[in-house]
């Protein structure tokens, strides 16, 4: 069994389509353990206790490392560990530490809203549209000490309209990342995930 942890800042709703899927999925072999924000006013905590789901907030006056510690702590508390856990970003708006990262090595995925390695970093619907390109989507990936740099998961691709605006075109790209992180944690969870170089192989 995979024990999760998810760390959200706000809305969670990426947080909330992995909830239910792993509702849904009969024999899972995923147990969600804890939500922790970043965020004392993050929605998603809201959302996390309908599912049952202890919740924590680190306290921002933390920074770095520190920040990281305390997180690192709460997983272990909830029996989310490198050997037997994964962690998965959701909406989670701070950059890991390199110490983070290292101990929960191939054991962290992201999810973000562009066609990696295209737009990186903040505001890529809009780094979308203002180049011009006709498609973009969303990457699942895992977590390296690097900006959204780790090895790709799995990509799902979006059209972009003529008369798209970032709303309407960030919006259709969250329909695909709540299809694409569930399945992905899936994957993880049945070890059909094989790492060769910075490459993901699906077995």
């Amino acid at each position: 069994m995979i024990n999760l942890g998810i760390l959200i800042s706000g809305r969670g709703s990426n947080m909330e389509s992995i909830l239910k899927f792993l509702i849904q999925d009969e024999g899972s072999k995923v147990r969600p353990k804890v939500v922790i924000s970043s965020k004392p006013e993050a929605e998603g905590l809201e959302k996390a206790s309908k599912f049952g789901i202890p919740t924590s907030v680190i306290s921002n006056k933390l920074k770095g490392w520190e920040f990281d510690k305390e997180i690192i702590g709460i997983l272990q508390q909830y029996d989310v560990k490198p050997e037997n856990g994964l962690v998965c970003l959701a909406g989670y708006m701070r950059i890991l530490s390199s110490e983070f990262v290292r101990i929960y090595k191939l054991r962290i995925m992201n999810i973000h809203p562009s066609l990696l390695p295209s737009f990186p970093g903040l505001n890529s619907q809009k780094q979308a549209l203002d180049h011009g390109v006709k498609i973009t989507g969303c990457t699942v990936h895992f977590v390296d000490e690097g900006l959204d740099s780790g090895p790709i998961i799995a990509q799902k691709h979006v059209e972009v309209l003529e008369t798209d605006t970032y709303d309407t075109l960030s919006d259709r790209i969250l329909e695909q990342e709540h299809l694409l992180y569930p399945y992905c944690v899936k994957l993880f969870s049945e070890k059909r995930l094989l790492i060769q170089d910075r490459k993901v192989i699906v077995t």
